[in-house]
């Protein structure tokens, strides 16, 4: 990993702590509130909601400042807004911290993504992206571990205190290891907004939070799905998901060298499908504890390999908003954090059992996958024209 990727990975480790330990300490958090999980649950709808709401508020307020300072700015903000939730007396104030928490997630995730894209070489573009969404992984080998953890046999708010911990470290790695990069042109929103005036953008905007809602309506009741149905103790929740991270981690890998290869638009096909077919297999392995634990390493694999690809396609369909676009893709994963999150709950809510979530999942991953299909024609369809353009054009030269 170039050394000045490094801010952007740890960047992305502290994230994604903040948004994936929820799901392990969802219980607690629960108890300590006097709230039901489902109704818990929409702790990660908020903080999802945070992101979309922040991903082209915040680029759009700071497009106009070179990259390191917009990094930074959105570092501290994180910084400020996880403290806020330690001490969060009620669910009312959790809610609105969790919602503030998520509002640099996108345009840190969004910026970070143009700049690592620019200091990678030529052709290798989306393994640079993966390797900042390498800290992600490592958040859920580590981070995520360790805060559930904590979490259980602690305090949850102490969980949060590392996280912001993790933040300050992140400012002072981008001070000291991102180089200076000029701004990235003049912003103007209304000029990038026009962005929206395509098909593309919105299709893919589509693809991501309706594809990914299906890890995250696996994925937000993981805990209560091993407890419950796969009858694990509360005590080795810890180490599956440091399985599941660790499967993230190879997902993750997977995805920069596959979305550089095969193209963007066919690795995000590719691995929506996987994904429809893993979350149906995590239903039929959820009683029984081995097949479970292969099935859990195996979709957060299949679930981590959409990042790089489908942020690439976002940044190539830019055409100058590539800030702007990048970030809002980020918004559309956190759409799928908050669609996972609410239909997935409402089976649990319904009395369906802790493993239903994984059919909401597996129908939102599949529907991904169509739209995935209809953009890939889409993409054919302009190259055959292009391609028969050329040849009239050369029939005519040669006439």
């Amino acid at each position: 990993m170039k050394k000045s990727l490094l801010p952007l990975a740890i960047g992305g480790f502290g994230i994604g702590m903040t948004e994936f330990v929820m799901m392990g300490i969802l219980p607690d958090i629960a108890t300590t509130l006097q709230i039901s999980i489902p109704v818990a649950g929409h702790l990660i709808a908020a903080y999802a909601l945070g992101v979309v709401l922040g991903a082209p508020l915040l680029v759009g307020i700071a497009g106009n400042y070179p990259p390191k300072k917009i990094l930074l700015g959105l570092m501290a903000l994180f910084v400020f807004c996880n403290v806020l939730s330690v001490f969060a007396p009620n669910y009312e104030i959790m809610m609105l911290t969790r919602l503030l928490s998520g509002l640099p997630h996108g345009a840190f995730f969004g910026v970070g993504a143009v700049v690592a894209s620019r200091l990678a070489g030529k052709g290798k573009e989306a393994q640079a992206i993966s390797m900042m969404f390498a800290g992600l992984t490592v958040a859920n080998i580590i981070g995520v571990p360790l805060g559930t953890y904590i979490g259980h046999t602690m305090s949850w708010r102490i969980t949060f205190v590392i996280i912001a911990g993790v933040g300050l470290i992140t400012m002072f790695c981008i001070q000291k290891l991102l180089p200076v990069m000029p701004v990235m042109g003049e912003s103007n929103l209304r000029k990038d907004l026009k962005l929206f005036t395509k098909v593309e953008p919105w299709l893919i905007l589509g693809i991501t939070a309706i594809g990914t809602g299906g890890l995250f309506a696996w994925f937000s009741y993981i805990a209560p799905l091993l407890t419950e149905v796969a009858h694990f103790g509360s005590d080795q929740i810890t180490w599956i998901l440091v399985l599941a991270g660790l499967g993230m981690a190879v997902g993750n890998l997977i995805s920069g060298r596959t979305a550089d290869l095969i193209s963007p638009i066919k690795a995000t096909a590719l691995f929506l499908l996987l994904m429809s077919i893993c979350l149906v297999g995590v239903y039929y392995a959820a009683p029984f504890q081995i097949p479970l634990l292969v099935m859990t390493f195996l979709t957060g694999a299949i679930a981590f390999s959409l990042g790089a690809p489908i942020q690439i396609l976002m940044i190539r369909a830019a055409n100058g908003s590539e800030m702007l676009a990048s970030s809002v893709s980020q918004a559309g994963f956190n759409i799928g954090n908050a669609l996972g999150a609410y239909f997935g709950g409402l089976p649990i809510a319904a009395g369906l059992g802790y493993a239903s979530p994984e059919w909401v999942g597996a129908i939102l991953a599949f529907a991904g996958f169509m739209l995935a299909m209809v953009m890939y024609f889409r993409q054919q369809s302009v190259v055959n024209n292009d391609v028969v353009d050329e040849e009239v054009m050369d029939y005519e030269l040669a006439s």
